[in-house]
């Protein structure tokens, strides 16, 4: 009786296959053994699927992504791209400067404008003068200031306009005046403090401040230079002038490239320099996922992806690749040929690399400011997580098993 129980205890804690049964009980014993073989894989399948329901991503795949386009009642438009649509799709990135920006001629370097001080010096040619004591026959005139209305006062003159002459028309002009009141008087006028004709520069440049218009500056490039050059990469840098209420932008390379772009500058003229604002994203099975500078006037895809280390051999799907973007209207109607759209429209362009034209396409589909590049995982990858899963199920029941077997060989 107590062999018979301690067999029985044995058998329900999970060694049933030890128990030495013959005939008819035998077979039975087998279909249970089986039963339970096949309950555990039932268990272990289940445990599998619950994980793959479950397995991380790294984004949505190709088909969750191209069941939001707009024929699967989605919002975003999806366009395989070909040469057609990476023709369709380009924008050019229109800057430049007004016509009467361009068209505007230097400046003269020693123009006298409101707020200059200047010097006079009148020689006449008489003993007793307008201006001079007894024996004398030259007289200084010290600090005249150019008035706010561009005006000076000289005795015997009036009041004449200096602003916008250059100090040797002033002299000409104040010589005519003097003549009238004594003979053959000789003028010269001095600029003594003020800097003229200047401009402002801030931003990206190694010396920031007021600089006046001379004649190495007369021209954008060289205010630049004189201000010390740029702080940033030329490549990057932009740089806007704003006169009045006008303003134009070019890239700074544009200076040395297009003579027209090498403006004259005006008084009053504010030069800003700047660095490139234009980012993109990359997110998905690439070999980075980080928001990202252009860093150049122009990108395409292929630039875009190398510039975060290009697609991932082992999970990246070169068929997958997406850009998205709110594209403007007047390009939505070009892409998809159509006149009835309204507004800016969400659009999927999507690239496949593998194709034999795939990656001169990626070549000529240009990249704009706050584009989405997302690459999807390769099929691999997700069978991958799928095996790593199953292994660590089955490996959690073998512990299991091995626990139980274990502890059932110890009591």
């Amino acid at each position: 009786m107590m062999a018979a129980s301690h067999e029985a205890r044995h058998s329900q804690r999970g060694a049933p296959c030890t128990v030495p049964v013959s005939g008819r009980n035998a077979v039975t014993f087998a279909s249970t053994c089986r039963r339970g073989a096949r309950t555990g894989l039932c268990l272990a399948l289940v445990l599998l699927l619950s994980a793959c329901a479950t397995l991380p991503q790294v984004g949505p795949n190709k088909r969750q992504i191209l069941a939001g386009s707009v024929e699967r009642q989605g919002n975003a438009f999806v366009v395989d791209v070909d040469d057609q649509v990476a023709k369709n799709a380009q924008i050019e990135l229109r800057l430049g400067f007004p016509p009467e920006f361009i068209s505007a001629q230097p400046l003269a370097a020693d123009i006298i404008f409101p707020g200059d001080t200047l010097g006079l010096t009148v020689w006449e040619n008489v003993d007793s003068g307008l201006f001079g004591n007894a024996g004398a026959n030259q007289t200084v005139l010290q600090e005249m200031q150019v008035d706010g209305d561009g005006f000076i006062f000289v005795p015997y003159a009036g009041r004449l306009r200096a602003a916008e002459k250059t100090p040797e028309a002033l002299r000409q002009i104040i010589t005519r005046k003097l003549e009238e009141q004594t003979p053959d008087p000789q003028v010269e006028v001095r600029r003594l403090a003020g800097d003229g004709a200047a401009v402002s520069l801030t931003g990206a440049v190694a010396g920031q401040g007021v600089y006046p218009i001379e004649r190495p500056t007369r021209r954008l490039s060289g205010m630049i230079a004189a201000a010390g050059g740029l702080a940033i990469k030329p490549e990057v840098a932009l740089v806007t002038v704003i006169r009045g209420s006008k303003r134009g932008q070019v890239w700074f390379e544009d200076l040395q490239s297009k003579p027209k772009a090498d403006i004259a500058l005006h008084a009053g003229d504010r030069i800003v320099v700047e660095e490139d604002p234009r980012r993109y994203t990359v997110l998905g099975a690439a070999g980075t996922q980080a928001s990202v500078p252009f860093e150049s006037e122009t990108l395409n895809v292929l630039e875009a992806l190398a510039r975060v280390g290009g697609l991932s051999g082992a999970a990246s799907n070169p068929r997958g690749v997406f850009v998205m973007r709110d594209e403007p209207e007047r390009v939505a109607r070009r892409v998809l040929q159509r006149s009835d759209l309204r507004g800016s429209q969400r659009m999927i362009y999507v690239l496949n690399l593998v194709e034999p034209n795939g990656l001169f396409l990626a070549r000529d589909f240009e990249i704009r400011d706050a584009d989405t590049i997302y690459v999807t995982e390769a099929p691999f990858a997700q069978w991958s997580k799928v095996i790593r899963a199953l292994t660590g199920t089955l490996g959690a029941v073998g512990s299991v098993s091995t626990a139980s077997s274990t502890l059932s060989g110890d009591l």
